[in-house]
Formats: structure tokens, sequence, C-alpha cells
């Protein structure tokens, strides 16, 4: 027996020493920025389905895209439909369309005045778009043109969004676009705004000799909205119908769904205090609504909610998606506004609908179920029964599935396995393994290792998500600094079980621990979690990351007076926040663009968390980083664009204010010319300065030449 224990830890050792001579090799300056290949390597790209028997692959050689049979691999030259290659797109102002591989051919002629949005009618006849704050249609020969509105003006925009819509409720993708051609090309609805009663944000332009104001209408908390109608006309122009709602009240309006037989188009109607969300069935002929669904929360509803409702084409149901419980969940209604039964449901949420199969009445959606750092695919009868889960393993899946639902394709990994892809059936069997992108001398590099776990709360309620990345020759007698990478927002957590590259690698090899971490309210809890979050933003958000703190710097290896925490936007406010109200554990932090006052932000977002200031003087006192600023203590630098006209300037001066009145030491750079993210010309720089922040204060020693 002790002759094969012997032999065993012979075997081991060996093992062990093999496996350390092995990792000889370390990556280069580049690689270690995520650049080249070396512990990954290039894989072919499947990009979606070209129909429900091909899958699309673009070759890594030949950069031509191909379609692959599912059954028998054979592949074959892909070449879309002529018809489904029409380009509308905006040149020199005017709007230019092409057809396949034809010369794109001018449709408008204005060039003095620029037309914006050009959106291609259903039926491809004609295309709608916005002035000069109105709305017009033009056929694509570009002979008949037709204006549907005429009031618009600089604070009255019919299609095109105000401000806080554009920001908040409709989205940035839209790039202001605010109308909706109905499925059968013949009526388009839209919102229009008048943002009469909408305070005016003046930002300063630094250009030329005396500089100019750029304006724009932001409502900040408490302060007016625009009011909003919602009209359609007939494409061949028409009277305006308006939906019969009074654009008096004090009311938002989210993204409307046409009915697939264009004989109605749900709006969605919220009150300003953002807890009764509604929708209405509107007629577009006569304007008049009809109630079908009302859902109200003590908290708040995400007007913006991705796929809110989708329509079936039976035109006899929908299915709704809801966080009504606390989780978000699937829900099949009647059109008339009746639950037939939830189709999902339990202490998890789903992501995203990937297929609906009406003729076999099944769902194929993705959720957070598993683990709520990873997503998984999964089907489910509308009933709600012969629920499964169809992809595997502790990963996190990115799939595409195929236009009936009998096959998909995944795209998989967490932090210890590079990408894979794979494609399976309908029932979770895989078919084959399409491509591992895991390099052939993967284990013999010598990199940081990076793990997922959780750590509890202080009060022992939750289990905090974690990502961390050792340095490379970890060694627990050693004490190395650290940078936490957070955000913080409601429901926006960071932390996802996915390979994160090499681009971790360069501090790593450089002795710095590295770290991303959520906090309760992040969305790993559902609704219910970031309902904590009502009217007391970055209270619990900062109890977590301290809790994150305090776990850190009660372990050996990690320096007690090296905790840097950095963030943008939302975190460079949770960055300001615990350099002040949480100075004793934190030491040092880098700020991009904070919020330092709720008050500044504006209406829809912030009010959602935090209702007004009027209603919750107390909430926005203890949220403000100017309420804490006489316990700043450590190093902190803040960035800023000077023309951020998401989270304006206005945030950091008032910070600095403080800070110089205090004569405290800190960091600061304006750059100018900046929106909310930096311009490309100034990134380098940005860049450059954090890696002197990191040697200068984490590392204390001189910026090696590859930064200069």
């Amino acid at each position: 027996m002790k002759k094969l224990i012997c032999s065993i830890c012979v075997a081991t050792l060996f093992m062990v020493v093999h496996s350390l001579e092995a990792q000889t090799k370390r990556l280069n300056f580049n690689e270690s920025w995520g650049n080249g290949h070396t512990v990954t390597k290039p894989v072919n790209q499947y990009t979606g389905w070209a129909d429900t028997e091909h899958y699309l692959e673009i070759d890594k050689d030949d950069r031509k895209t191909y379609k692959v049979n599912v059954k028998t691999g054979e592949r074959s030259a892909y070449e879309r439909a002529p018809s489904s290659d029409v380009k509308v797109f905006i040149k020199e102002q005017d709007i230019y369309i092409q057809f396949g591989q034809q010369a794109a051919k001018r449709v408008t002629q204005s060039p003095d005045v620029e037309e914006q949005n050009p959106t291609l009618s259903p039926d491809g006849k004609y295309i709608a778009f916005t002035r000069k704050s109105n709305l017009f249609s033009i056929d694509v020969s570009g002979t008949k043109e037709i204006q549907y509105t005429t009031d618009g003006t600089d604070v009255i925009y019919n299609g095109w969004s105000s401000w806080v819509y554009y920001e908040e409720i409709l989205g940035r993708p839209t790039n202001y676009k605010a109308f909706w051609w109905s499925p059968d090309s013949k009526q388009i609805a839209f919102m229009r705004f008048d943002d009469t009663k909408v305070p005016m944000f003046p930002i300063y332009v630094s250009k030329g000799q005396n500089g100019y104001l750029e304006e724009t209408r932001y409502p900040k908390a408490g302060q007016d909205n625009p009011e909003v109608k919602i009209g359609f006309v007939k494409v061949e122009g028409s009277p305006i119908v308006w939906a019969d709602f009074n654009e008096k009240d004090d009311q938002y309006f989210g993204q409307p769904y046409w009915s697939f037989n264009s004989q109605t188009i749900m709006v969605q109607w919220m009150n300003r205090e953002q807890t009764n969300l509604k929708f209405y069935a509107v007629n577009p002929t006569s304007g008049t609504k009809n109630e079908f669904y009302n859902e109200e929360q003590s908290s708040w509803i995400n007007l913006d909610h991705d796929e809110r409702i989708t329509y079936l084409a039976d035109n006899k149901h929908y299915i709704l998606k809801s966080d009504k419980t606390g989780w978000a969940h699937y829900y099949l209604y009647t059109l008339a506004g009746k639950l037939l039964n939830p189709i999902t449901s339990g202490d998890w949420q789903v992501s995203s609908l990937q297929h609906v199969d009406e003729k076999n009445k099944v769902i194929y959606f993705t959720a957070r179920k598993e683990n709520s750092a990873t997503v998984d695919l999964y089907r489910v009868d509308y009933s709600g029964k012969n629920f499964k889960r169809l992809t595997f393993g502790e990963f996190t899946h990115h799939v595409q599935v195929s236009p009936d639902g009998k096959y998909f394709i995944t795209n998989y990994s967490n932090v210890k396995t590079p990408n894979k892809v794979t494609l399976l059936d309908n029932q979770g069997k895989v078919l084959k393994e399409l491509a591992d992108t895991k390099s052939a001398d993967f284990d013999d590099y010598k990199i940081g290792k990076t793990e997922y776990f959780t750590i509890k709360s202080d009060d022992g309620k939750f289990d905090l998500p974690i990502i961390i990345t050792y340095p490379t020759d970890f060694d627990e007698t050693i004490e190395y600094p650290v940078v936490m990478s957070i955000y913080g927002g409601p429901d926006a957590g960071s932390v996802r079980n996915t390979w994160k590259g090499t681009s971790s690698q360069y501090w790593a090899a450089e002795g710095i621990i590295q770290i991303a971490c959520d906090h309760r309210a992040s969305g790993h809890y559902g609704k219910q979690g970031v309902a904590l979050m009502h009217r007391n933003l970055g209270n619990w958000e900062l109890v977590d990351y301290i809790t994150v703190a305090k776990w850190l710097k009660a372990k050996p290896w990690v320096a007690k007076n090296k905790l840097l925490i950095t963030g943008h936007s939302y975190g460079g406010y949770m960055t300001c926040l615990a350099l002040t109200k949480g100075a004793d554990y934190f030491d040092y932090g880098i700020a991009g663009a904070p919020v330092t006052g709720w008050e500044l932000y504006d209406t829809h977002y912030t009010e959602r968390w935090m209702d007004t200031p009027q209603d919750n003087a107390e909430g926005y006192k203890n949220g403000s980083i100017l309420t804490y600023v006489d316990k700043y203590k450590g190093g902190l630098r803040i960035m800023h664009g000077d023309m951020d006209d998401n989270v304006h300037m206005q945030n950091t001066m008032q910070l600095v204010d403080a800070l110089t009145d205090r004569a405290v030491p800190f960091e600061l750079m304006i750059y100018p010319g900046s929106r909310h993210g930096f311009a490309r010309s100034k990134s380098k720089y940005d860049f450059n300065e954090r890696v002197r922040f990191y040697y200068q204060y984490l590392l204390e020693k001189p910026v090696p030449k590859e930064f200069k």
C-alpha cells in the first residue's frame, strides 16, 4: 500500500511539474491586449440562416459567404435574392435608392436641407422620411413626393423624436425616427412632439473665435416633458387622424406595434409616475381606442421593455413579456386582452424570444435560468407544458434558430473555455461541431487565471457574482493591487460567464488583480431585486461593492491601500460615490462622465427609479455625490466630454467646484468636442492616461516605453 501511495504521489508530482514546464510561452505586448491569435485561433463565422435547411458560413480564408446543408454538409455559394438587397440611404443630404448591384439612384432633390431616416415601405414602393420636422414620403421612382404634416418647427417635430424619447424610450438605434409603416404599406403611424414647455439646456461649443451654443430641449427630473400625439396618415395623402389621447396629460407613450392585418395598432401608454402601463388597440381610421391590458406595480414598470408584445399570425393571440411577478416571463393573451395562461414562470427570468412555432404552438426562447450569469435556449408549449432546456453545460449561449425552428446554432463559452460553435436540432441533440477557437498550443501559454464565483452579501440574502483575473505568476504570499470595473445601473449587470479573450492579460502580467462584480439589484435577482433601488439610487449598489472590497482586503494577497474602482456614466457615478461615501474602503477611482446629482439627469430615466425631486427630496439628497464630498479621500480622476448631451458636463463641474472649495487633490480631464463617449481622436490619449495612472499609483514604477 505504501509503495502504491508513493507511486501515485510521484506520478502526480510529475504531472504538475510537466504542466508547469509546458506553460513556457508568454503573450507579447500586442497579444496581451487581445490582438493577434495565440491562445485562440481564427475560425469560420456563422451568421444565421439562408433558409430552413441551410445555415450561413463566412469562410475565414476567402471571406466569402456560403450556405451549408444541415443534413449533408454540402457547401455552395450564397447569393441573396435581388429583392432583398435594396438599400436606401442619405448622400449629400438627399435620399438615394440602390437595387442590388445597380447604380444608386437619387430620389429627392433638396440639397439645401437634409432628409432624415429614409425608410422603405414593406411593399418596396415608397420611402417615408422626415425633413425640417415634418413627415413625407416619396415613391421609389422619385416622381411623386407627398407631405403629410406642415406644422414642424424648432419645437414641434412630426416623426422625429424629442430628446428624452430618443434617449430613454424609443432608443438611440432609432436615430430619432418616430414613424412606423403598417404591414400592408397603406398607412404610416407617427408621433408628434411639442417641446414648447421643455426647458432648454445649452451646451457651449468652443470651436471658432466666439464659439456657439448647441441648444437641446432636455427635461430634467421634475420638469415638464414634451406633449405627445399619435397620428395616422394614408400613404397617398389624407387628413391626419389623431389617436384619442389628450396630449396635455402628463404621460408617456412607448413604441407602438401594428397588428398583422394593419387594422389596428397597439399603443403603450404610461402615467408620469411609471407605475401604470396600459395597452390600447387604436383604430387608425377613426382614432378611437380600446383598452385591453392594464398593469400596475408598486415600484415602476419598464416602458422600454424589449419585445413587450408579440402578435401571432393567427390574428387571435399575442405573447406578452412582463416582470409583474418580480421576474420577466411570457404570457399568452387573446387579442381582446384575456389572459389564457402564463407560458413561463418561476424564480428566474426570460431573455428573448428566438422563434415562435405557431403550427405546433411552441416558443423557443433564451433565459438566465440555470445561472444568472449564463444564458441558455429553451422550448415550451403555449400551455406552459413540455418545458425543455436545449443547450448544455455551464456556458453562455448565443443562439441562432432556423426559420422553422427545427435547428439552431449556438456560439458558446465561459470564462475558462474559448468560444465554440455547434449545430443542434430542436430536441437539443448535437448534430455537428462547427468550430472551436481554442488554439492547439492553448495549454502552452502562461496567462492569468480567470474565475467566476459568488460571495455572500453582508446581510446573507444574496450571492454577489464576481469574475476575477489573477496575476500571471500569482503568489498568495505577495500583495497585489486591484482594479474593480463596475457599471452599477439598475438591471444592468456586467458579470457574464463568457470567454474574455486576452485583453486583460497585460495587467495580469504586470501583477494587477482585475475584478468585475454586480450588486443585488443588477438583474441577477429579477425585477424583485432591482426594485430594491426604488427611490434609493446609490445605496444598495455601494453596500454590495463595499462587501466585495472588504472581501478583497481581507485576503493576504491584496494590497490594503491599492484598490481602484472604475466605471463610466452610471459607473462614473458609482466611482465618485465610492471615493466619497465609501472612501474608507476604496483608495483610487477613475470616473468617466459621472452623474453627480440625480436632479441633473432626465425625467424618464431618473423618475423611473427615484420619482421626482419634489416627491423624494430625501432620496435625491442621499443619492447625490455632493452630499458626501466632505468624506472624499484617496485619488480620483474624472473625465468628461464638454459636449456630452446625455450626462451633461454640468455634473462634473459641480463636483469639481465642491472639491476645489475643500482644497483636496484630484485629477480632471475635459475632452473638447466629445459626447458621452469620447471622440476617437481623444481615445488614445485617454487610454495612455489610464495606463499612466495605473503605473503611478498602483504599480509605482515608470510607464514602459511601449506606450510612448
